[in-house]
This record gives structure tokens, sequence and C-alpha cells, in this order.
């Protein structure tokens, strides 16, 4: 069987980290539904960086737009509307035939807002209202301000997909703000079933400690990190707390495996895909990656709802002297550093084009 199509039966879905005009209209992004079952994809500024420098697909739209005078981060929102308009609009009948499980895409609010909670609400309002589709997720950093964010945002009906989500403990952050924004929708007789996802980045931890540890400990510690929050995640799903809300029409916010590309040369090129398979969870993943997995990857079953060896693992880890709780606040200040560059080289990369 088709090990894509086997997550699937698993009740794990795959989403595509990648999309570009080029991935649209050459019918390869239908492709990817059809033959492994791809159930939504995600976009964020080094994504659509890397789209518009590494190609033409953009240079008409960018020279009609300059010319009529529109610049800057209003052009860039231009296109990234049209792009993901697009891409929802393939994955809607998914969407309609899930009852709203499946068939999201997303974008992302301004990384220059990572430390303004009402700036990155103000922006998801507008996100939300431009995009006009009901299988759209807007995402928002799962910092401390964004949390605050979120939280907004869930009351105000707008689907979220939290990013930038490294701990366990930031993953409970974000989850305690999407249940208090279901929870006061429901206070106010509002109906409670607005969908989020919370995506927490794997391979990041591997590359932040690979000259650190010994080799024995080598690429174990961001999944190690996911089945500790997998296990966080089962035992909210089985709480009454969860249990009160689901039974009012609430969704459960899905846990999301994100980076899940091996950066290491020397590991498997499937290795997150095959080590962290999970019943109702997403798994997003790179272009090259899926293609690897949907090639060779095996489906070996699930990992164990309590989060198998992942305590053992950690304490491991913080013998060999990785503070994880210390790296996991790093992780994402650089997270939001990163995605914030990108962001801006986005820009005048939009900027020159606009000018040749």
């Amino acid at each position: 069987m088709n090990p894509a199509l086997h997550l699937r039966q698993l009740g794990q879905a795959l989403w595509l980290d990648n999309i570009t005009r080029g991935l649209l209209t050459s019918g390869t992004l239908k492709k990817y539904i059809d033959d492994y079952e791809i159930a939504g994809l995600t976009s964020n500024p080094s994504i659509f960086e890397a789209a518009i420098h590494g190609a033409d697909f953009y240079d008409e739209a960018i020279r009609s737009r300059t010319t009529a005078g529109v610049k800057g981060e209003q052009l860039f929102l231009e296109l990234a509307l049209e792009d993901l308009q697009n891409a929802a609009d393939l994955f809607l009948p998914m969407h309609q035939s899930s009852q709203g499980m499946d068939g999201w895409v997303s974008m992302e609010v301004s990384p220059l807002l990572v430390h303004d909670a009402e700036g990155t609400l103000r922006e998801a309002r507008a996100l939300h209202e431009r995009l006009q589709r009901p299988n759209a997720f807007i995402k928002i950093p799962g910092t401390a301000e964004g949390v605050k964010a979120i939280e907004e945002a869930i009351f105000a009906g707008i689907p979220v997909n939290v990013t930038l989500l490294f701990s366990r403990e930031q993953y409970l952050a974000a989850e305690e703000a999407y249940l208090r924004g279901v929870q006061r929708r429901v206070d106010a007789g509002l109906d409670p079933k607005v969908a989020s996802v919370a995506s927490l980045f794997v391979s990041r931890w591997d590359t932040a400690v690979k000259d650190k540890v010994p080799a024995e400990l080598k690429n174990k510690l961001g999944i190690a990190v996911a089945r500790h929050t997998y296990a966080a995640y089962r035992e909210l799903l089985a709480s009454p707390k969860w249990r009160k809300l689901a039974e009012a029409g609430a969704l459960p916010q899905r846990l999301l495996w994100a980076s899940t590309g091996t950066k290491d040369p020397a590991a498997s090129d499937v290795l997150y895909v095959e080590s962290l398979t999970a019943p109702h969870t997403i798994n997003t993943v790179p272009e090259k990656t899926l293609l690897a997995f949907a090639d060779h990857g095996v489906v070996n079953g699930s990992m164990p709802p309590e989060g198998g060896d992942a305590e053992r693992v950690l304490k491991q880890f913080g013998e060999a002297g990785i503070d994880v709780g210390a790296l996991a606040a790093q992780l994402q200040t650089e997270g939001a550093e990163a995605f914030s560059k990108s962001w801006k080289q986005l820009l005048d990369v939009i900027a020159e084009k606009g000018k040749a």
C-alpha cells in the first residue's frame, strides 16, 4: 500500500508545507491530493520568499500591480491571497466531505507583529475577511503576546493555526488559549465549532544540539519533545473539561508536526514522518519529504499515547547538559526572528522585481 495512504488509514493527515503558483497552475497540487491524499497545506514568509525569488511565476502579476501603484506589503498580500484562495477552492470538496476536519490552507500574519497582541488580532481579522474561504486558517505565533491574540481570534470565530511552538509547555499555553476562546463562545451562546491546529516544530531541536550531544543522542531530541507533547494532547482529549466542550459541539485543536524535513544528511530522509505517526494528528511535510515518504516510507504503527520513552530520553539530554526549557524559548525567539528576516527579504525581492 502507498505509505501516504496508510497514514491516512491510521488517522493522521498529511499536509504539504509549501505553496507556489507553479504548484497550482501545473496541476501538481491536485495530483498530490489525488495520489497521496494531501489534506491541506501551509505557507509562511520563507516559503513565499523562496517561491517568488526562485521562479518567474509571479513576475507578470508583480509587473502589472506595480504599474497600477500597488507596492510592498500590499502587493505581497494580493499575490499570497490569490494563491491561497485558489488552493482553498481546490481543497473545498475535501473540507466539505470531512465536515470541516480536512482541506485547510494557512496564511500567516506579519511576523513583525510577533510581540503585538492587538496588531496580530487586527491583522488576523483583516486576513480572514479578505480570504473569504471557510477552509482558511490564520497562522498566529504561540508567543506570550500571540497567545492573547489566539484566544480573542477564536472567540471572534476565526480559525487559527498556532505556529512557532517548540515544547509541551508552549503547546499547553496555546491549547488553553483555544479552550478559553471556545468556552467564551459557549457562554455567549455562539457556535463553538471554530477549527484550530497547534503546530509543534520538530527538526530544529536536533539542528540546535547536533554538535553538543554524544552520537547516541543525535536526531532524538525533536522526536522526544514531540512524543512528550503528544502525551499531553491525548490527556487533554480524555479530560472531562474537553469532553464537556466536545458535547457542546466544539472541535479538538489538533496537534500538527511542523518542520519535519530531515536536516541531517546522515539521517533517514523520512525520519520525522516515520517516527511521528499518530491518530488525530497532522504532519505537514516539505515536497521533497512527501515524495521520499511515498517512495520508500514505512508505517510501523502509532506512537504510544503516553509518549513512550520520551521522558527517559529528555532526561538523557538533561544529563548531557541540554536545558530543554531554555532551548525551547530560544528556538521560539530564533524562529520568530527568522520569519521576520524572510518577510523583509520577501518585500525586497518584490520591490526589485517591480523595478525590473
